[in-house]
């Protein structure tokens, strides 16, 4: 008999060896961390319910939500704008979710759990832009994509969510990727071989970046 396990498992977890890929150097010039175990709901305001979801969405968090593509923080959670009117929460530890949100936000939106269905990848190093522009046709200079900017693109033919969080504290910065599930671990080679040049950190975490 087979046994089964209902326990969620990362679709990169036989991708993903953790250690030192390609050119061996000092220190790697680009990391790549996949993000695991996060709540990341999409909120998609109904027709003609924009105005009402940003107003719900503000009595619920205390910020306005993105309204042009870039992300808003709150203590808790990352808004990460996803298109017109439409946005997605990711957070931890529960608090945010489809049933915790509903209550307040169901009225003008739409919610879709997408926990489950998307891979979060964070990329950062010395070489992270020049690794990046491989994959993208996004201006990632400093001016053009500043910390908070994001868009909704495709690298590699693949479709993306990509944003800016905060740099490091060595001042490098920091790009995070959502890409649907079903083409993470594709995503994830391509990356690893257009950094291989450089040096690639590979790990995981639990931690939000």
């Amino acid at each position: 008999m087979v046994d089964f396990s209902w326990a969620p498992r990362s679709p990169l977890e036989k991708a993903l060896v953790a250690g030192v890929h390609g050119a061996r150097r000092i220190e790697a010039d680009v990391s790549l961390t996949e993000i695991r175990n996060f709540d990341l709901v999409q909120l998609m305001a109904r027709r003609g319910k924009g105005t009402d979801l940003a107003k719900a969405a503000k009595a619920r968090f205390g910020v306005v939500p993105p309204d042009a593509p870039k992300v808003v923080q709150t203590p808790d959670a990352t808004l990460i704008w996803s298109g017109p009117d439409q946005f997605f929460v990711l957070s931890k530890g529960g608090k945010h979710t489809v049933r915790t949100l509903a209550p307040a936000l169901s009225g003008p939106a739409s919610l879709s759990d997408q926990s489950h269905a998307r891979v979060l990848i964070s990329i950062s190093g010395a070489k992270a832009r020049t690794m990046l522009a491989k994959l993208s046709s996004i201006d990632l200079h400093p001016d053009a994509f500043p910390v908070g900017a994001a868009a909704a693109t495709s690298m590699d033919h693949t479709s993306v969510t990509l944003w800016r969080g905060n740099d490091r504290t060595n001042g490098q910065a920091v790009f995070n990727v959502l890409v649907f599930a079903t083409f993470a671990e594709s995503l994830w080679h391509t990356m690893l071989d257009s950094g291989a040049e450089y040096g690639v950190a590979i790990s995981h975490s639990e931690n939000l970046a």
